[in-house]
């Protein structure tokens, strides 16, 4: 920082201190917004049973309040659920529509299959010729719940609606049942916790609108692993030719211009280029050579872990060099000098001395190219990433690594619950969820470079 002529440095320390506060403070703010709105979903959160001027009872989550245009009052959104008997889960009511509203305790919420969440209240369970109601059909069902779905007991649950219908929903479909209100604050703390593993540890349903994204943090991270175990080697190399091997002259400069040029090209076009290089070129050549009898299905001639890989170990391969270059420029040129002058060759000294040097600028490379590829959706969705994946990339069946499937990722996840959803409102909750999801596994991945970036340094005291 330069000082004026008086040795004072004015009010520019205070405008780099409040720049960095204010980047401080939006990202904390993202933080939050992300949490509160992404596991305040998993909450259990109270139904109201509201009754209307009309005589029409309403049952159902209050969700949020709204003004009514030109100040003619308020209005109500609740979700009540029960798709198949409404044919919408949302509800608006003016507030002023409403003569009486309650809690009672007995009201349910039931997560089930194939038509959402149900919300009403039980009145019995039938089981082959048992019928139980009141705390032993409660009992029962707790108790079926934790068992595996094949191993359930055969049992109907009749519920009954705001409005007086009965409906029949069997047991094997129900994958939740609570009642909010009747729940202590350490009860709901521990549904919180189950709900949030039961996000994390199962697979979508619903249009991605329930269930868990565990098949979209496998992907992800996969494929993140893969693209570096890829990206690292050609980068480092790379770098190492361009700083240490090749005449620096007018080529080497354009070449360097090149490579940083590339690393601002628009990420859809290298997901063309993978859609037309990697998955129509090589692997439908590969389908050609060595899945003929299985043509014109194709096997590796369409889009894949693999090919995915590829295409975002192409796409961080100039953050890469460029950091692994900047790190071995660092290097003083006396350590080159020593190490010849003790009898070194040219390659003692770069894999014995330079390279273990330049390794935390390498692993800063592979943070920056992690942090990129985590978060990228657009050429994903040309070379091999789904809504749905039925089959995981890792399985018991050798080779065990099946590089050819499609797989899930967790930020084309979050573009598809927003926005080609069945329901939009019910799948916000979800797409904070899921944005905080990602953003920590990023986080826990960029931590863990960063760690073992600052071990090695110590290691080898340098700073780089």
């Amino acid at each position: 920082m330069r000082l004026s002529k008086t040795g004072s440095s004015g009010l520019w320390p205070w405008l780099c201190a409040a720049c960095v506060a204010l980047s401080l403070l939006m990202l904390v703010s993202l933080l939050t917004l992300l949490a509160i709105r992404g596991l305040g979903h998993f909450w259990p959160a109270s139904l109201e049973e509201v009754t209307l001027n009309s005589g029409d009872i309403v049952i159902g989550q209050p969700v949020r309040e709204t003004a009514l245009p030109n100040g003619a009052g308020t209005e109500r959104l609740y979700f009540t659920g029960n798709q198949e008997v409404t044919g919408n889960n949302w509800q608006w009511i003016a507030i002023d529509e409403i003569s009486q509203q309650s809690e009672p305790a007995d009201l349910i919420r039931v997560a089930r299959t194939p038509w959402g969440d149900f919300i009403g209240r039980l009145v019995a369970v039938e089981s082959g010729e048992l019928r139980l109601t009141q705390h032993a059909a409660w009992a029962f069902i707790h108790e079926a719940l934790t068992l595996p779905v094949s191993q359930r007991p055969p049992g109907i649950l009749l519920l009954a609606t705001a409005d007086g219908r009965t409906l029949r929903q069997p047991l094997a479909s129900v994958t939740h049942f609570q009642s909010p209100n009747a729940m202590s604050w350490g009860q709901k703390t521990i549904a919180w916790g189950q709900r949030i593993w039961q996000f994390l540890s199962e697979g979508p349903r619903a249009a991605n609108t329930g269930g868990g994204v565990w098949p979209a943090i496998f992907g992800t991270v996969l494929m993140v692993i893969l693209m570096s175990v890829i990206v690292t080697p050609f980068g480092v190399l790379a770098a190492i030719y361009l700083n240490e091997i090749a005449h620096q002259n007018r080529l080497t400069r354009l070449v360097r211009i090149s490579v940083r040029n590339l690393a601002g090209v628009p990420s859809i076009v290298y997901g063309v280029f993978g859609l037309g290089v990697f998955v129509y070129g090589i692997g439908g050549s590969i389908d050609s050579w060595f899945f003929s009898d299985k043509l014109p299905s194709p096997t590796f001639g369409t889009g894949g872990l693999l090919w995915a890989s590829l295409t975002l170990a192409l796409l961080t391969l100039p953050v890469v060099i460029v950091a692994t270059e900047e790190g071995l420029a660092r290097i003083p040129d006396a350590q080159r000098e020593g190490a010849v002058a003790l009898g070194a060759t040219r390659l003692e000294m770069l894999t014995r001395v330079v390279l273990p040097m330049a390794t935390p600028a390498m692993l800063t490379g592979v943070i920056l190219a992690v942090a990129r590829a985590a978060g990228e959706v657009a050429p994903l969705m040309l070379v091999g990433v789904a809504k749905l994946a039925p089959q995981m990339p890792v399985d018991g069946e050798f080779p065990y690594l099946h590089l050819e499937r499609k797989f899930m990722h967790l930020g084309y996840h979050l573009f598809d619950t927003a926005f080609h959803g069945e329901d939009v409102q019910a799948a916000i909750p979800l797409v904070f969820a899921t944005a905080l999801l990602l953003v920590l596994i990023v986080l826990l991945l960029n931590l863990t470079a960063i760690f073992l970036r600052h071990y090695l340094r110590r290691q080898r005291g340098n700073e780089c």
